[in-house]
């Protein structure tokens, strides 16, 4: 029998490691990105050792890096099979640009400002200040009265409350409570964790993924002490290490895929 031959890109060891223990087939792995080339819908890559190209049937994706989004490009306009949908991964990396469709779909949105780069404003309020595409509690800082803008921001009251994320990868979703010592929250403190669902924030990230054709999704929301719920950002690619059980759901859902029309 003859397999397809896979190319897994920015996963780290120990899960390429579980991907090939799965699969019978040849795998490309890169933690970086690697050189392609397309021409006439075939996908060649650089090997992982050695001097040279081979075509590659189907591509899984994972990771943020600095000039990834002209390699996001050409997987879309490849057009094979890639997890995940790397046209949604397009729409989605730019992080302004994804909150603006996003924007579009919630039911919990809000009034975003914006201020161009290098440029002096006064607010009279509490509010945040986000740029880059960067996710993970960085670019974003609480501003009021005068503040001075390095890269183009958006802006947004702050808001007292609860934030918690909705992940979602293939069938399975989990809501997280975020976590930190200030203001600033992520998934990555240890005394983040998993809670009970809400039913909205769940039926918001799941139109919001459908819509955008996104394969995975984290969605970050507050809650306010009065109840009312706002979207904060959209993670196009949330992070599969900090638990162990979106560990194993991300792997189950790759390997499932990788093996599904295997020839």
């Amino acid at each position: 029998m003859k397999y397809n031959r896979i190319a897994l890109v920015g996963v780290e060891e120990q899960e390429y490691l579980h991907i090939k223990s799965k699969y019978d087939g040849h795998i490309i792995w890169h933690q970086s990105l690697p050189k392609i080339f397309i021409w006439e819908g075939v996908l060649f890559m650089e090997k992982q050792n050695g001097i040279g190209m081979l075509p590659v049937d189907k591509v899984v994706y994972y990771g943020i890096f600095d000039n990834d989004l002209d390699f996001i490009s050409g997987l879309t306009l490849w057009g094979g099979e890639c997890y995940p949908n790397p046209r949604a991964m397009l729409d989605c990396r730019l992080k302004i640009p994804c909150l603006v469709k996003a924007l579009e779909l919630t039911k919990f949105g809000h009034l975003r400002g914006f201020v161009s780069a290098n440029t002096e404003i006064t607010i009279n309020a509490d509010a945040v200040a986000k740029w880059g595409n960067w996710h993970c509690g960085e670019n974003k800082e609480r501003i009021s009265n005068e503040w001075t803008s390095t890269e183009a921001s958006t802006l947004e009251p702050f808001f007292e409350g609860e934030s918690v994320r909705i992940m979602n990868i293939g069938h399975h979703y989990w809501q997280i409570k975020l976590e930190g010592d200030d203001w600033l929250k992520s998934i990555h403190p240890d005394t983040a964790c998993f809670m009970e669902i809400d039913a909205d924030l769940l039926e918001d990230t799941k139109h919001i993924k459908n819509i955008l054709k996104m394969d995975m999704i984290g969605n970050d929301y507050i809650v306010m002490d009065n109840g009312e719920k706002k979207l904060l950002e959209v993670n196009h690619i949330p992070n599969i290490t900090r638990f162990e059980k979106v560990r194993e759901a991300y792997l189950s859902t790759v390997n499932e895929w990788i093996n599904s029309n295997a020839k």
